[in-house]
């Protein structure tokens, strides 16, 4: 999977992925945001030095989703995954899991494990993160449920979640 860092420019480009994946937005209760609402998101996430937006393309150039993470959060050495969204004409081909392998091989030094956040109440979700090997770390509902993956360091499954708790409380 190619990435692009996205910039302020590519606001058009992150509205036609969102608009490519309404259920998504209906699974949150909410609706597609405007591309106003979506230069704004895009403007606070370059913002942070920490944070990362990137467009995903396939093997043949086409624009199959967005990326974003943050690097350093909750703690140093984590990285979480905010937001993998795949257009839903591409979904159920393995490219979700495609990403996040290449993701986890290209991560900074140091990174000791890798956070995802499930919002709302998405069984779909969470067996995704589970087949890709991470574990369920924090229940934060009904407004999401964190899982969590231990890629380096000897941490145990439950100072993980009590670390998680203690960062995010």
């Amino acid at each position: 999977m190619d990435v692009t860092p996205m910039a302020l420019h590519h606001a058009p480009i992150l509205h036609t992925i969102y608009q490519a994946t309404p259920g998504y937005f209906a699974l949150l209760g909410s609706r597609v945001p405007s591309i106003s609402e979506v230069q704004g998101e895009i403007a606070s996430a370059l913002s942070d030095p920490r944070r990362r937006l990137e467009l995903l393309h396939d093997e043949r150039g086409r624009l199959v989703g967005l990326l974003d993470y943050k690097c350093d959060y909750p703690q140093p050495g984590d990285v979480t995954i905010n937001l993998l969204m795949i257009c839903e004409q591409w979904q159920n081909a393995g490219r979700g899991g495609q990403v996040v392998r290449e993701l986890e091989a290209r991560l900074p030094p140091g990174t000791r494990r890798v956070l995802a956040s499930v919002l709302g109440d998405n069984p779909r979700g969470a067996r995704f993160w589970a087949r890709l090997g991470y574990r369920f770390a924090l229940d934060a509902r009904p407004a999401m449920t964190w899982y969590a993956k231990t890629l380096r360091g000897p941490e145990q499954d439950g100072a993980l979640a009590g670390d998680l708790s203690a960062a995010l409380g």
